[in-house]
């Protein structure tokens, strides 16, 4: 059983995998998803001088039932739980939350903006739900989600494979912002965009 214990500050990657057990055995029938998921976790809070992005960053427990998912989510993956500077991913199995990865290099993500812990939380587990769920009509265009806690603002970023199929990102983008509810603007942008900073959203919803 994972962890009731919730993650503090300077939580390392290996503390966090570390608390995470698969689920003791139940009697009944389990509810299999349609594909594997990862969750991962990446703690910018101590960087070590010189080291590369990404270098911190740290699979925790792949997953295939609804069971795992919900004890997974409950005792640990909340950005709630989460220390300053740190992410939570989850992404489809066998794809690493990077910009290198094969499935992501040509893609972006649709990111929302978020300034309450307790909204966070909120639509963090409504987008994992329909992740998981394969609520979405081009589900299969979906890498995964990141959600991002920052001193200033946090942030819940949905990425996708193909950033240049317009149709297609904007109706991941519609059908997100009806999932999660919300009046705020949602914006698109190329990974490639985004190694210059001050890029412009291609897209918004």
């Amino acid at each position: 059983m994972a962890t009731t214990e919730p993650l503090v500050e300077g939580s390392t990657a290996e503390e966090v995998a570390a608390a995470v057990a698969v689920p003791a055995p139940e009697a009944g029938l389990k509810h299999k998803l349609e594909r594997k998921w990862t969750f991962w976790f990446d703690n910018q809070s101590k960087p070590k001088q010189g080291a590369a992005w990404g270098t911190s960053l740290r699979k925790v427990y792949t997953f295939d039932t609804v069971e795992e998912f919900w004890c997974l989510h409950d005792q640990i993956f909340k950005p709630s739980k989460l220390p300053g500077n740190a992410d939570f991913h989850l992404f489809k199995d066998g794809i690493e939350p990077k910009w290198e990865d094969p499935e992501c290099a040509n893609g972006g993500k649709w990111t929302l903006t978020s300034k309450g812990k307790g909204n966070l939380d909120t639509t963090w587990l409504e987008t994992l739900m329909a992740l998981i769920g394969e609520q979405f009509g081009d589900s299969e265009d979906i890498c995964g989600v990141v959600v991002s806690v920052r001193q200033w603002q946090d942030k819940l970023s949905l990425w996708t494979k193909t950033a240049a199929n317009e149709s297609v990102q904007m109706g991941i983008g519609r059908k997100w912002k009806e999932i999660i509810d919300v009046s705020d603007k949602l914006t698109y942008n190329f990974h490639e965009d985004s190694k210059n900073r001050g890029a412009k959203a291609r897209y918004t919803v």
